[in-house]
């Protein structure tokens, strides 16, 4: 199979003939290649009426016919010999290429696939449920190989991301082979799976059709994934969650602008050492450190510093010479950049509530500024342990009615999409000149609306989420970072989550 001009492939997929036509015509101003899953079409009548539009088309593009049938993870529910046929005619109507699962494959001789589909044909394995053995998977390669297809393309669900640089890896193993890692967890890798050799990726023109496809659009415009080569660069976040991070957008953005030959992934790591036993492999270069990892993250690295050592947390890791890692904070350049503009933090007296690590870098940041900081935290321990680091004072929770702050920031994740209709503070709590909420997504979250309610000012945390992004920017790449795109790309997508 002779590899097609584009090799980031558009999946359609719609229940009725007139939603894959509408997709496949938007699919076309992207790509040249396209894969029709024609097992998403309700029935057969929805069948013949796209296929047969198809037939009168005469389009110049790579169209790869697809009829998964259940037992491979598809819906069509037709016997094997009902499902040739639908591929057949999808050959007849103008399809070059076609895609049938290794359950279906291997009820005919490789000669006799050949003669029902004289087509390029992909031979394909599907596991939605976990990632096998190295050994296993090379095993399924050879398996899809004995069946004649002219590509084999194995998917697999990766709850690691050790199961993704498996998958990863099958591509430099063997020729012609397409490689889809599949969930949450995989999507780092499958962005990078043309950059490891798979003979191609996949997207969705409309609705995912497997876990963790993300839209042709974000594939090439945030990820520019067309453009990954092997001299890439690659940084990204790690955390748990990560999914609403605006950290990829607004990193890749500034890549882009700059013509840097780098990309900024999104890793949702459960456990460290699964992320650092991957990192090397997936030619990790940086990264950027979130919840629940920032503390967790200094026992891992080779050398820190001493302001990040200090603070006990690390939001920002370079990758130095033979993987040695080199922590950062840049959060607490954040949190100065927020809130000198709006008030004197000299002599003030600032409520954080929360003791993590993020909490860390705004008490070390403030404190070095001259503010009293008073830190009130659900475990009261680690409340004492970080006001007794700073100077300050650790305040009870019962006393938070009846004092008054110049300010309070909320350094906990209260309130983050998806739970934002939470506030980690009671709208009596709430007594201050000044709010600052470190999340920034939503922009204006449960908190802020209580304290603007209150005629209190409000700070959100997209200030700080900008100021630490672009001092991260400039760490790994030496120069100064693109701040208009920056904030443009963040400003624009807050922007578009609320006209929604």
């Amino acid at each position: 199979m002779a590899l097609p001009r584009d090799r980031l492939c558009g999946v359609v997929a719609a229940p009725t003939a007139p939603e894959m036509i509408q997709l496949l015509r938007r699919g076309l101003l992207r790509t040249s290649t396209l894969e029709l899953r024609l097992d998403w079409l309700a029935n057969e009548a929805e069948v013949v009426r796209f296929l047969g539009w198809l037939g009168r088309q005469r389009l110049r593009a790579t169209l790869i016919a697809t009829c998964r049938r259940r037992e491979a993870g598809g819906k069509y529910r037709g016997d094997v010999a009902s499902q040739v046929a639908v591929l057949r005619l999808a050959v007849a109507c103008g399809c070059t290429a076609v895609d049938v699962e290794m359950e279906s494959a291997e009820r005919f001789t490789a000669d006799a696939l050949r003669g029902l589909l004289p087509i390029p044909r992909i031979i394909s394995y599907h596991n939605f449920r976990r990632t096998p053995a190295a050994a296993a998977l090379r095993a399924i390669v050879r398996r899809l190989e004995q069946c004649g297809g002219d590509a084999v393309k194995v998917a697999a669900e990766c709850r690691s991301l050790g199961d993704s640089v498996r998958v990863l890896q099958l591509a430099r193993r063997a020729r012609r082979v397409v490689t889809v890692p599949m969930g949450e967890t995989g999507l780092p890798a499958r962005i990078l799976a043309l950059r490891h050799g798979s003979a191609l990726a996949y997207a969705a023109v409309g609705e995912a059709s497997a876990p963790g496809q993300i839209s042709l659009e974000a594939m090439q415009e945030m990820y520019r994934t067309e453009g990954l080569n092997a001299r890439t660069r690659v940084y990204g976040v790690i955390g748990n969650p990560v999914a609403h991070s605006l950290s990829p957008l607004m990193h890749n953005a500034a890549f882009a602008a700059r013509g840097v030959n780098a990309v900024y992934l999104p890793f949702r790591v459960a456990r460290l050492e699964d992320f650092l036993g991957a990192a090397g492999k997936l030619g990790v270069a940086g990264f950027s450190v979130t919840l629940p990892h920032k503390e967790r993250i200094l026992r891992r690295l080779d050398d820190c510093d001493p302001l990040a050592a200090d603070i006990g947390a690390v939001n920002t890791v370079v990758v130095r010479a033979r993987g040695k890692l080199y922590g950062y904070n840049t959060d607490y350049v954040g949190v100065l950049r927020a809130l000198e503009r709006r008030m004197r933090l000299r002599g003030s007296r600032v409520l954080l509530y929360g003791a993590g690590g993020a909490a860390r870098a705004v008490a070390f940041a403030l404190s070095r500024a001259g503010a009293i900081v008073c830190v009130c935290a659900r475990r009261t321990q680690q409340a004492v342990a970080l006001a007794r680091a700073v100077g300050g004072e650790a305040v009870a929770r019962r006393r938070l009615a009846r004092e008054f702050f110049d300010a309070i920031v909320n350094c906990t994740p209260v309130g983050m999409h998806p739970r934002e209709s939470e506030s980690p503070l009671a709208a009596r709590e709430i007594n201050a000149g000044l709010v600052f909420d470190l999340i920034y997504r939503p922009q204006r979250t449960r908190l802020l609306h209580l304290a603007a309610r209150r005629g209190i000012e409000c700070v959100s945390g997209v200030e700080m989420f900008l100021a630490q992004g672009m001092a991260q920017w400039e760490i790994w790449m030496g120069q100064r970072a693109p701040e208009k795109v920056m904030r443009a790309a963040v400003m624009e997508a807050l922007r578009e989550e609320v006209r929604k």
